[in-house]
């Protein structure tokens, strides 16, 4: 199932849409809301793997509320205005509904969300093994990364860069940060939402950031910084 949040600050609009999703068998609408500022507290708790969101609201605009997510989720821009069409694919939307628009023209839609979903999704990376080996899907063939020698990923909108403790070249692949993080060993840790960390290349850690070397200080997300905590605390020694 695709999770999914509506957001529409016109009450009528959002009750259409939010309809319209309960009616597609594979999406699943966990949140509707009137705001993005509201959108992006439940987006902070949580992982949404799409978003339905119209683009004039008070407050924060749709295109500047996807604009300010690190890793955004799929997107489909909802507005009554077409010339912002070229404005929403800017930010990397799957589609466009021009309203008004019926439940015909949304499944089409729906649908180019499940297509992206899938392909994001798809089993791009094999089961670790006891080599420590992982093949990964990137740049049109299938490379091989030794687990170990990851020293960080790097969540970049749909894609994910992984970066090696080794002189190896960074490896950039469609892929969800999520699906990747399924397929990792314990040591290593979500720290904020476009970045996971080999716990064995911490140098250091302040109250913002985390630091694996002299060139890679990475931020500490709030939503992850209790579970970081309570790593560092079962590894402390002294008062």
């Amino acid at each position: 199932m695709i999770t999914c949040i509506a957001i529409d600050d016109e009450p009528l609009a959002l009750q259409q849409i939010t309809a319209y999703i309960k009616r597609v068998p594979f999406l699943t609408l966990v949140g509707e809301c009137q705001s993005s500022l509201d959108a992006k507290k439940i987006l902070d708790k949580e992982t949404v793997d799409a978003i339905f969101v119209d683009i004039n609201m008070p407050d924060l605009s749709g295109l500047d509320f996807v604009k300010s997510l690190d890793t955004p989720p799929i997107v489909v821009f909802t507005t009554a205005y077409a010339e912002y069409a070229v404005e929403g694919y800017k930010v990397n939307a799957t589609d466009y509904l021009l309203k008004p628009f019926g439940f015909d023209e949304f499944l089409a839609s729906a649908e180019k969300v499940r297509e992206r979903f899938e392909l994001l999704n798809a089993a791009t990376v094999s089961d670790p093994d006891d080599d420590d080996a992982l093949f990964l899907k990137t740049e049109h063939k299938v490379v091989r990364i030794n687990i170990s020698d990851i020293k960080y990923i790097e969540g970049m909108s749909e894609y994910l860069k992984i970066h090696f403790s080794s002189d190896k070249k960074a490896v950039v692949a469609l892929l969800s940060m999520k699906r990747l993080e399924e397929r990792l060993p314990k040591y290593f840790m979500r720290i904020h939402r476009s970045y996971i960390i080999n716990l064995h290349e911490i140098q250091e850690i302040n109250k913002s950031r985390v630091i694996l070397d002299a060139d890679t200080y990475l931020p500490i997300g709030d939503l992850y910084r209790d579970t970081l905590n309570a790593y560092i605390e079962s590894k402390f020694l002294g008062k």
